[in-house]
């Protein structure tokens, strides 16, 4: 049951800013984190309700500073593949237990990790030729579920937008208009499934500047932070919270 006690600030706090500081500058890893975070504190379903009108608040805030810089045809194949992701996302969490969802969280907690490791160590490289479109809505639909069960659609977007060759600015634009459209698709979905309560809201009112900030520390540190040391912190979290989300899952 979601409580608004000290501890939960002290969890939420920092993980907000996190969410924050990514999707306004480095794409949507630390946005993930945060979820994940509140999962160990909060059951799946209240963790992924207290988070999604945050972000789409970080969204709404991030549209401004890169305007009209994102790939219009990536972001609609993108978009296009999110949306039935999202239905089947809706579908899953009204027959799945809370246990499916804190695997789920955990493992795509880990499996996010191994991804980006692989891009760093360019065990992963980007193909040789641009993938073709309908690469793209496939990369959308898992995507869109992903974000939907997790909050975690970016590893399968930058799978496709890799291949593209979108220069560092494109890619971070490309990835707000993606994931402002995605998560707009999942507003209904959480309202009908009951996920937002009065507490959650309060919450998000209390927490809404936090976000706020955290997005103009990523904006204005887009082309200034340190990218590694921000994701190698935001890896360490989620490493620890993935395996401890799937031994509860599991146990």
């Amino acid at each position: 049951m979601l409580e608004l006690t000290p501890f939960f600030f002290a969890v939420s706090v920092p993980a907000v800013l996190f969410a924050g500081i990514s999707k306004g500058g480095f794409g949507s890893g630390a946005a993930f984190a945060s979820s994940a975070i509140l999962a160990l504190v909060l059951p799946p379903g209240q963790a992924l309700g207290v988070m999604l009108p945050l972000l789409m608040l970080i969204d709404a805030a991030t549209l401004g500073p890169f305007w009209k810089r994102w790939s219009v045809p990536d972001a609609k194949l993108l978009i296009l593949g999110g949306l039935p992701g999202v239905a089947l996302g809706a579908l899953l969490y009204q027959i799945a237990e809370p246990d499916v969802f804190r695997v789920l969280i955990g493992a795509i907690a880990l499996g996010f990790i191994a991804w980006q490791l692989a891009v760093q160590y360019k065990v992963f490289q980007a193909p040789a030729e641009r993938l073709p479109g309908w690469v793209g809505l496939i990369a959308g639909a898992t995507a869109g579920f992903t974000s939907f069960v997790s909050h975690a659609g970016g590893p399968p977007a930058a799978a496709y937008m890799l291949s593209q060759r979108l220069d560092k600015t494109t890619y971070q634009a490309t990835t707000v208009l993606v994931f402002w459209a995605i998560n707009i698709a999942k507003f209904v979905p959480y309202v009908l499934l009951g996920l937002f309560t009065a507490t959650s809201l309060t919450a998000n009112l209390i927490l809404a500047p936090v976000a706020l900030i955290g997005t103009w520390i990523g904006v204005k540190a887009h082309h200034r932070m340190n990218e590694r040391l921000f994701f190698g912190i935001t890896y360490v979290a989620l490493g620890v919270t993935g395996v401890k989300l799937v031994w509860e899952g599991l146990t």
